[in-house]
């Protein structure tokens, strides 16, 4: 089966820093591949750069035509409108979408429903709370129907009770479950998030990809001590 988006030695220099080093990676239709590693390892320039967002220097990145793809950042911004401008207003100016302000405010209302938000329409986005506002942002990038889904950190802000729901959210859109899978490749602190929703885990040091490994076998101390030292030293430490 081909890759949906594929890294081969992927390299991105930011200033001074080498914030990635011979990157490869194969992501697949319906994986949910979550990337671990500490604060600085590269898993934010990762998800930018899978994105488009930073240029790589060395190495190749392909990714299966047609293929739709948003992103979720760890802190979205809402502008001092209502909920539904804000995503009627994001799917407007996509001229990849093409969408009249009618069509672009109906899938902006479609996508906040999703996301149970429909209450909330008429109301400032500054006015939310952290979860509503990140579900907002959810709604913001599902309502352009992409194929791949990547999270910066997209729980990492919440009270247990908002993480609970975006989780849920997250589960439910990789599933398919409202009849349209996505796959999802996220950034996560959070191991037990990590062990719940991920299908495959990517560990991340100095920018270096280290690990790449079905969630069963990363979660595995044995396994993972033989395959990578570093990862299960990671591991470890954040482990109670």
């Amino acid at each position: 089966m081909s890759a949906l988006l594929q890294l081969d030695q992927v390299s991105v220099q930011l200033g001074p820093v080498l914030a990635l080093s011979g990157v490869t990676l194969r992501v697949h239709a319906g994986e949910r591949v979550a990337l671990v590693g500490a604060n600085g390892s590269g898993k934010s320039s990762l998800l930018r750069t899978l994105h488009g967002l930073l240029p790589w220097h060395e190495g190749r990145m392909q990714c299966s035509p047609g293929l739709r793809q948003a992103m979720l950042f760890q802190r979205p911004h809402l502008l001092r409108a209502s909920v539904l401008t804000n995503v009627t207003l994001a799917l407007w100016l996509d001229r990849d979408l093409g969408l009249s302000w009618s069509d672009a405010r109906i899938r902006g209302l479609q996508a906040l429903q999703r996301v149970g938000l429909s209450a909330v329409t008429q109301q400032s986005g500054r006015q939310l709370s952290s979860g509503q506002l990140q579900r907002v942002a959810l709604a913001r990038a599902l309502a352009r129907q992409p194929d791949l889904l990547l999270l910066d950190e997209p729980t990492a802000s919440l009270d247990p009770h908002a993480k609970r729901e975006v989780e849920s959210l997250m589960q439910t859109f990789a599933q398919g479950a409202d009849g349209r899978a996505l796959t999802l490749i996220w950034a996560s602190h959070n191991l037990g998030q990590v062990k719940r929703l991920a299908t495959r885990v990517v560990y991340l040091e100095g920018g270096r990809l280290l690990a790449d490994l079905p969630v069963a076998d990363f979660f595995n101390a044995a396994m993972l001590a033989e395959h990578s030292p570093a990862a299960h030293a990671f591991v470890q430490g954040e482990q109670p």
